[in-house]
This record gives structure tokens, sequence and C-alpha cells, in this order.
């Protein structure tokens, strides 16, 4: 399934926000640097979907806030 997402990196707090037709927002706490905020963003991707790590990957969008998602294994 993909999933796209809005991402905003550097916030106070984390939370996964589902909106309509398999779009989200993130806020992350990570900084946008070194890929350490689309590490995060995939961690809790996983977690709300329910899945490994693994199976979640970005697929477009990998230095922008707008970024597309492959979650596997969900339908």
């Amino acid at each position: 399934m993909q999933i796209s997402v809005k991402v905003a990196a550097g916030a106070k707090r984390e939370a996964i926000e589902a909106l309509k037709n398999n779009r989200f927002k993130i806020s992350v706490k990570q900084k946008p640097e070194h890929g350490a905020a689309n590490k995060r963003v995939v961690e809790l991707v996983a977690a709300h979907f329910g899945v490994p790590v693994k199976k979640v990957r970005i697929i477009k969008g990998h230095k922008t806030p707008s970024k597309i998602l492959d979650v596997a294994g969900v339908y």
C-alpha cells in the first residue's frame, strides 16, 4: 500500500495523524539532518501499521517534507 505523508521535522512532540485517502501528517522531534527525520518517520509508520521497519520504505521525497511511502503487507 502506498501512502502520502507530510512531515514536520524538529517538532516538540511526535505525532501521527491519519487524514483522508491514505494521507498522513507526521511530526517528529529529529531535525532533517543526515536522514534522522526520515528514519524516525519510517519507524512511526511501521509502528502505526504493525509491520516491521523493513516493510516500510520511502519511494519519493527523501529530501522534501512531502513523501510517498510504500508499506508492504498492508492492504
